[in-house]
């Protein structure tokens, strides 16, 4: 498997914590040096291990943040 490298550019928050004591987090994530993006995953308490998550470019967030807008909203 390829080495992955990250930088986390920007935390903006954590959405919820787990009793083991990951968080599940948005942050804006440069993977492998590329322009960075929205992240939401799973991170251990000192970010050495993460899960599995979703990025999302810009005109993506903006999209979903419309698509939660009108399903909260109803």
């Amino acid at each position: 498997m390829a080495d992955i490298n990250y930088s986390i550019e920007k935390h903006i928050g954590v959405l919820s914590t787990s009793k083991n004591g990951w968080t599940k987090e948005v942050n804006i994530i440069s993977w492998n040096n590329s322009k960075p993006k929205i992240d939401i995953r799973d991170w251990a308490p000192e970010h050495e291990k993460m899960g599995k998550g979703v990025t999302l470019n810009k005109e993506e967030a903006e999209n979903l943040i419309e698509l939660l807008k009108q399903e909260l909203c109803d």
